[in-house]
């Protein structure tokens, strides 16, 4: 049986390890913990680590010297360091030292357990190619075969959950650019002020704290292709530069006065309806003509009923090394189910009922869904006191008075976000987070 890669945790304030612990492990991943560097680089030798995630203001070994040593002992394995000073200085110096991201506190749950399910190495088998065995999915599949041989521009739409990625990378494998680097980046989990400098890259000197020059993702990608996730997050000023370097093929860093010409093949992703985006102002049309060369729409899991069981038999292998055996009684559950979170949340039920089954099968009395239908997992939040990853009742009640909050808001104002943002007093970024985490969770979101 093959071991389960974990995330390693390093963190010195005990409350805040454990609630991130507690939080990986409700979404499925193996977690290990240490409370300083020395205990980490301990965790390091003796447990199979796949991504590691820590604190920079530690007292002896800190993240940064902690950085630098798993960079000399292990480079294959992904680091995130986290700190409460989110300057640009701050993440410049991971970055330069090798970080694989950086994560602001406070953040959301949700950014966190993304970004270690994009760090967290995969099988270097057919593990990794899309499962296809419903026709729309084997047509859409046919369909990346045929745009993946050309220089085309893709982008992938599809609700959350439903594999975009998963596509994109197939798309560059079955390219002529497949020996080249992918690298992908999440236009919606990075801070506005971050994110120019990590697209674009920046000078020595370019604002304070840019010791050293760095290359950002485009000039990363040269040779090869790069993933713009979820591209509609993007602010609209931040919108007009990627479309200048889309245009014109070259890039020019923070702070730089020189042209870098690119040869990089671009593909994005949205779980939004882009068209709409455009007509309400809140995506440039002309970006979107240049992304959406070649669309690929890829449906919701309930409209691709035959991918399902596949897909619960690999997700079962992911996770054990093993082919467990579902019961007929599971396998009809499986089916019957409408899967509002698509293929993740699919993955969140697999790994709850390997956790609850006493044996070497599945049955239907392992499987604990999350939200029936779309209109329940409001329902559900209202009626059942349930605890999220990161607090008691009493915070389950204010999150789900939050939720009600902004759907109010919505209908009140016909759906305008800039409006709902001014009236709740958030920032649009934020509420952007937080309409994806409801959508996420099958709330129906008012246009």
């Amino acid at each position: 049986m093959t071991h389960t890669l974990k995330v390693l945790v390093v963190e010195d304030d005990l409350n805040l390890r454990e609630a991130v612990v507690e939080t990986l492990l409700l979404a499925g991943f193996d977690v290990a913990a240490a409370g300083d560097g020395r205990e980490a680089l301990v965790k390091l030798s003796d447990e199979p680590i796949g991504v590691v995630i820590s604190d920079v203001q530690m007292s002896g070994l800190d993240g940064h010297a902690l950085l630098r040593r798993i960079r000399q002992l292990r480079p294959d394995i992904p680091v995130v360091l986290m700190t409460a000073y989110g300057t640009i200085q701050r993440a410049v110096d991971a970055m330069r030292d090798g970080a694989a991201d950086y994560l602001v506190k406070p953040f959301e749950a949700s950014v966190l357990v993304e970004m270690v399910s994009r760090l967290m190495p995969v099988p270097t088998t057919n593990e990794g190619e899309p499962v296809a065995e419903d026709p729309r999915t084997r047509e859409l599949l046919a369909l990346a075969g045929r745009v993946a041989v050309a220089e085309a521009t893709v982008m992938i739409t599809g609700p959350s959950g439903s594999g975009k990625e998963v596509f994109a990378r197939e798309i560059h494998r079955l390219s002529p650019r497949s020996g080249g680097p992918f690298i992908a980046i999440n236009c919606a989990a990075i801070p506005e002020n971050m994110l120019e400098a990590m697209l674009f890259g920046y000078e020595k000197g370019a604002y304070t704290g840019a010791h050293e020059a760095r290359a950002g993702k485009f000039e990363q990608a040269n040779g090869g292709t790069l993933l713009l996730d979820e591209i509609s997050e993007m602010d609209l000023a931040l919108q007009s530069k990627l479309l200048r370097v889309l245009q014109e093929r070259e890039v020019e860093r923070l702070g730089g006065h020189r042209l870098i010409p690119l040869d990089v093949r671009v593909l994005a992703t949205s779980n939004r309806n882009l068209r709409e985006e455009v007509a309400t102002g809140r995506f440039r049309e002309d970006l979107f003509y240049r992304l959406n060369v070649f669309p690929l729409h890829l449906p919701p899991l309930r409209e691709r009923p035959r991918d399902i069981l596949p897909l619960a038999s690999r997700l079962l292998r992911r996770h054990t090394g093993r082919n467990p055996n579902l019961t007929p009684a599971a396998e009809h559950r499986l089916l019957a189910h409408d899967w509002p979170g698509n293929v993740r949340e699919l993955d969140n039920v697999i790994q709850r009922a390997l956790i609850l089954s006493n044996g070497s099968c599945i049955d239907q009395g392992d499987l604990h869904f999350e939200a029936l239908e779309s209109g329940a997992a409001m329902m559900s939040m209202r009626d059942e006191p349930e605890v999220p990853a990161d607090g008691g009742v009493l915070d389950a009640d204010l999150r789900r008075r939050e939720g009600e909050l902004i759907l109010e808001t919505l209908r009140a104002v016909n759906g305008n976000r800039k409006e709902v943002a001014a009236r709740l007093g958030i920032s649009p970024r934020t509420l952007r987070y937080k309409l994806a985490k409801l959508r996420d969770a099958g709330v129906a979101i008012p246009c």
